[in-house]
């Protein structure tokens, strides 16, 4: 007869399972207290402004008027322009350390990526000025005025706004993408990489089936930045000109949600003020949970994608073959 298990045993998995589940309803309880705690504090605001809060572009404190869409178009902008501006380079340095450097430089390589995302954001912002500020403005003035009619590229010639804001997000950016990026790489089998170099293909073609292999992975890492460039304050606060209004340009000074919390919150004078304040930061949490399931909607239905058609198709490698 098989002996029987330890009837201790099973009451310590069970006493384990409820703890780690305990741990794991935390989590959600603290973003659902979180949540609750914005919108109670928000009350008065969200009670006189409603939906034209989202919707309005005056923010006027002397005569009561609050309105959040520049800071919320100024920190979807700034973001989606980091992010356009920071993948490339992100995904180019996680494949090369992961694929094509030599074993000797992988590791100083390694540690100064991941040395960028330990910089504290207001050094950030200190070398935006003094380095980023004064290089853009050089751009500004040497911009033709044929060029400047273009809205994209309309603003005085300041040196602080939106593209600043967006070079350096893109600059905060690159290591967080990277390095998940690059651990995504990694940890793709090696079969993926000899079935391809067996059956012919190139250097290039191998690290392809990689990245697509990693697929969802690397989407993840994506929008992993996107998050953190979200809710960044102190170093986009410092370059980004501050100024409230809803423009497309390059050159304008803007706001972010985030900067308009750390410059006004302990300038709020009455109520109302401070409600939509806190108003603001429950739209930028909303917004970040918004951004959450959104790339997680992405990453199954990429996956989703993926595996119907390497049940469907063969890959072309494997054609080739074949063939």
């Amino acid at each position: 007869m098989s002996a029987r298990p330890p009837r201790r045993s099973s009451r310590d998995d069970r006493g384990f399972r409820i703890a780690t589940g305990m741990v794991a309803a935390l989590v959600l309880l603290l973003v659902i207290g979180i949540g609750f705690e914005l919108t109670r504090q928000s009350l008065l605001s969200i009670g006189k402004f409603g939906l034209r809060f989202w919707t309005g572009k005056t923010w006027d404190p002397v005569s009561g008027e609050f309105g959040a869409l520049p800071f919320i178009w100024g920190s979807l902008y700034s973001s989606l322009l980091a992010l356009l501006l920071a993948t490339p380079i992100a995904l180019g340095i996680a494949i090369f350390i992961s694929e094509l450097s030599p074993r000797w430089l992988r590791q100083p390589l390694t540690y100064l990526t991941e040395l960028l995302a330990a910089i504290p954001s207001i050094v950030y912002g200190l070398w935006g000025i003094f380095v980023l500020v004064p290089l853009v403005r050089k751009l500004e003035l040497a911009t033709p005025d044929w060029l400047k009619q273009v809205p994209l590229f309309k603003g005085p010639p300041l040196g602080v706004g939106m593209l600043t804001a967006a070079l350096i997000l893109a600059v905060m950016v690159v290591p967080f993408t990277s390095s998940v990026a690059r651990e995504i790489l990694k940890n793709v089998p090696s079969a993926q990489r000899e079935a391809a170099y067996a059956l012919g293909a190139t250097r290039w073609e191998a690290i392809q089936i990689a990245i697509g292999y990693g697929k969802s992975g690397i989407i993840g890492a994506v929008m992993l930045g996107f998050g953190r460039a979200l809710g960044e304050t102190m170093a986009v606060t410092m370059v980004i000109g501050n100024n409230p209004q809803v423009s497309a340009s390059l050159f304008a000074p803007q706001y972010t949600m985030a900067a308009v919390i750390a410059n006004e919150f302990t300038e709020a004078a009455d109520e109302l003020y401070l409600h939509a304040l806190i108003e603001i930061g429950l739209l930028l949490f909303i917004i970040t949970i918004a951004v959450n399931v959104l790339s997680r909607l992405l990453i199954w239905s990429t996956k989703k994608r993926v595996t119907r058609i390497g049940v469907t198709q063969a890959p072309p490698l494997v054609e080739e073959a074949a063939a």
